[in-house]
């Protein structure tokens, strides 16, 4: 029987084989995962905002994608990944709302994101599969093993990147 850890919003969490580790509800938040093919150590941030140093009540760390990849590439590290092998998969920073004036590049769900891309490649780990954008929302599940990150939201194929 397989275990599956949860990851709620605004969290994150580490899993090994033969774990896998799912997180549901991104739309414009991004859930980020990131892992060492070598070690099959993961973890998963759901992050709903770009930047913590851009909001006065930060104390939830694991809100934001800068403080959450901080906290959670420390926990990575002690559970036993190689940050020399990490790498990355994201989905979801969806834009959920249409309006007539709003623009693509101010949507919450773009910038959580391009915050990931920036904070990826600032830590040297290659961003390799993404799933990210459009109007829909995503619950994504990560298995370890296989390095797949399969990607399911209503009314779309479930896909693996």
């Amino acid at each position: 029987m397989e275990s599956i850890v949860k990851v709620r919003m605004a969290d994150y969490a580490i899993c090994s084989v033969p774990q896998k580790i799912t997180t549901i509800g991104l739309g414009s938040c991004v859930g980020i995962v990131v892992y060492d093919s070598g070690s099959k150590v993961c973890g998963m941030l759901h992050a709903m905002l770009p930047d913590s140093k851009k909001i006065r009540n930060n104390s939830n760390r694991s809100k934001f994608v800068d403080s959450g990849m901080e906290d959670m590439l420390q926990m990575l590290v002690q559970a036993g990944a190689n940050k020399r092998r990490l790498m990355a998969k994201m989905a979801g920073g969806a834009k959920m709302f249409d309006f007539i004036d709003d623009n693509e590049n101010t949507s919450i769900g773009y910038q959580n994101v391009q915050a990931a891309k920036q904070i990826l490649e600032q830590l040297g780990i290659p961003l390799v599969a993404e799933d990210t954008g459009k109007n829909y929302g995503r619950t994504i599940v990560f298995d370890p093993e296989s390095n797949d990150l399969e990607i399911k939201a209503v009314g779309q194929p479930t896909s693996v990147i």
